[in-house]
């Protein structure tokens, strides 16, 4: 069995929960495959409920942690994470198409908040290989910020 029951560590000073099984957690910084995967395991547990918790705790370097808890008396979820751990160990991502919608909005909140038009433009001529446009007016509106067109995980990393 890869999922693990919580143990305290000696630096923490929050509430305990020796009863709990730890699944994945997220954090502030967490990046969209983390965010991803946590959804996702979260939805493929059928969310919080009596035995399924989210514990959010404040983190001095992140600011915050979120993890999933799940009760030691709920063994189908117990049994359940640890497939989506053992999933994890083959590949990384638990839905293709969850991870990559996240990315998209991600790199188009990038794209029209961290660049102006000249930057646009100049990546756009860089990379025209990934790019794509239906009309004039989606080159425009490329340009002008409304979306991303290139590849979301270079924009990204």
């Amino acid at each position: 069995m890869i999922i693990e029951k919580w143990k305290r560590p000696s630096y923490y000073m929050g509430e305990s929960w020796p009863e709990m099984y730890v699944g994945l957690f997220r954090n502030r910084d967490s990046d969209c495959l983390e965010r991803s995967n946590f959804e996702i395991a979260l939805e493929h547990l059928g969310g919080e409920g009596e035995t399924v918790h989210i514990i959010r705790e404040g983190h001095w370097a992140c600011g915050w942690v979120e993890w999933i808890a799940i009760h030691e008396s709920d063994t189908p979820r117990v049994q359940a994470m640890n497939q989506l751990f053992e999933q994890l160990e083959e590949y990384p991502v638990l839905d293709e198409c969850h991870f990559s919608a996240l990315e998209q909005e991600k790199a188009n909140d990038v794209w029209k908040n961290c660049y102006d038009a000249n930057e646009r433009i100049k990546y756009i001529r860089a990379n025209i290989d990934q790019c794509s446009w239906y009309d004039w007016s989606d080159l425009l509106a490329c340009v002008r910020g409304k979306f991303f067109c290139g590849y979301a995980s270079d924009l990204l990393h």
